[in-house]
């Protein structure tokens, strides 16, 4: 009878078990757009966004993004968040299965008639303990652990994303940082040569005294900026300093020692570019942001699945087999000992309405993450629409930036020229030479600019992180 009563409980779960509760509780949409509508740098050029920066021809700047990475607290915390979700999701499996126990027991029995020996009764026994998932709520919360690692892994390839661009972003500056200050210091002795010619014409009687205090003074001025950027400078490397943790003496000689190339210019921005294999499905597919949110939608959804579940009877199912030692009177006796059951049903009558409140608050949790998803793909298609807008400015300018500084630059050396032979005032030759430093310094600029945007488009297309296969 009792095992009549024990495969008709079996039978009854395996049937209900068809009728679980699993999966999202719906498909989130795809908003990405047909196609981006900012020009493509390049013609689109094909190539991989994993080993970027490696390719760009710099290695101290490589060495430095690999340096900030293994430094970063960001990345740590990251991958911390993995190991948490990991554990979770192993937690989460182990429900679905019996969870077994070992169990040891020694019990002394003494009776008070003279006739009744005590007795001593041992045993040692395993437990088997099993829920059987009959609505699927122990699968859905799997599930969502699941959904959940997903999204922490594809959070730590985001925060290495993130330190490689911050750290990339400080490097560049620093470079333009180190252009603007040649700019300076070259500015600088131009106006103090222009300082001793003036002082010398304004002794032998050819030039105002006021006109030699002016170039005093624009020397002064030009030297005073050039200690301005020099500083400037120097907090930039006290930032990478931070940002990688080598010692400020090393990373200044790692700097130091980088070859120039024929243009300095061409050191502010990334020699090979970012490439998108596609646009835009492929684009927002790398974007570990995109699927970290994907995900939270999908164990969002678990989620609801399972609290919906806990509104359903619950089946649970026990057994124990070991081993039983009873001595009494002088006398043992040993035997294999087994059970099966209690099979426990679980039915929900009343609970003021708790498990219905779970199911309303999950469906809510479910509706702000479909929301922040969509937020996170409008975000991402915008980042990237801007990053191609920005970078396609600064490929359009610089033809003209440079086409002016030439002509400035012309031009302050023909006023010069002529101020050195008295057919030119030093109003004039100021004039040209600051129209002349502003449009250096709007070079530098410029290419600085260039490579904000590469950097923006390399964090925008996901830094080259491939999605994980779907199961």
């Amino acid at each position: 009878m009792r095992n009549r009563t024990c495969a008709l409980a079996v039978a009854t779960a395996l049937a209900l078990a068809g009728c679980g509760l699993t999966g999202p509780a719906r498909q989130v949409p795809d908003q990405a757009p047909v196609q981006w509508q900012a020009p493509l740098p390049h013609g689109g050029s094909t190539a991989a966004l994993s080993d970027w920066w490696r390719g760009q021809g710099d290695p101290v700047l490589a060495q430095l993004i690999e340096a900030a990475q293994q430094v970063s607290p960001t990345v740590a915390s990251a991958r911390s968040r993995i190991g948490q979700a990991r554990a979770e999701r192993t937690a989460a499996g182990a429900a679905l299965v019996p969870a077994v126990d070992g169990v040891a027991t020694s019990t002394r029995t003494s009776q008070q008639q003279a006739s009744v020996p005590s007795n001593t009764t041992s045993q040692v026994y395993a437990q088997a303990t099993w829920e059987i998932d009959l609505f699927g709520a122990n699968r859905a919360a799997r599930d969502a652990a699941q959904a959940r690692l997903d999204s922490a892994q594809a959070g730590w390839h985001d925060a290495r994303v993130s330190v490689a661009a911050e750290t990339a972003n400080e490097y560049y500056g620093l470079r333009a940082c180190e252009q603007l200050l040649a700019v300076a210091q070259q500015d600088a002795r131009s106006r103090a040569d222009t300082a001793r010619l003036t002082e010398l014409t304004s002794k032998a009687g050819f030039q105002a005294p006021a006109t030699a205090a002016q170039a005093r003074a624009s020397a002064a001025e030009a030297n005073s900026r050039a200690i301005a950027q020099r500083a400037q400078c120097d907090v930039n490397v006290k930032a990478l300093v931070a940002l990688t943790a080598i010692d400020e003496p090393q990373l200044r000689s790692r700097l130091a020692g980088q070859a120039t190339t024929a243009d300095p210019l061409a050191a502010l921005s990334p020699a090979q570019g970012i490439a998108l294999a596609e646009l835009p499905a492929q684009t927002l597919a790398q974007r570990p942001d995109v699927f970290t949110a994907e995900r939270e939608v999908a164990a969002a959804s678990f989620e609801v699945a399972g609290a919906r579940a806990q509104r359903f009877p619950r089946l649970t199912l026990a057994g124990a087999v070991g081993r039983g030692r009873v001595h009494a009177g002088g006398e043992n006796v040993t035997a294999n000992t087994w059970n099966i059951g209690p099979v426990q049903m679980t039915l929900p009558i009343f609970d003021a309405g708790t498990r219905r409140a779970n199911v309303a608050a999950a469906q809510e949790r479910y509706e702000a993450a479909v929301s922040s998803y969509r937020g996170t793909v409008r975000q991402a298609v915008r980042e990237v629409e801007e990053a191609l807008v920005n970078l396609q400015s600064t490929d359009e300018r610089a033809g003209d930036a440079r086409t002016a500084l030439e002509g400035y630059r012309s031009a302050f050396v023909a006023t010069e020229d002529r101020y050195k032979n008295g057919m030119a005032s030093l109003l004039e030759l100021e004039d040209a030479r600051r129209t002349r430093l502003a449009a250096e310094n709007a070079m530098v600029s410029l290419q600085r600019e260039r490579s904000a945007a590469w950097i923006a488009l390399y964090r925008a297309a996901g830094g080259g992180w491939n999605r994980p296969a779907q199961q």
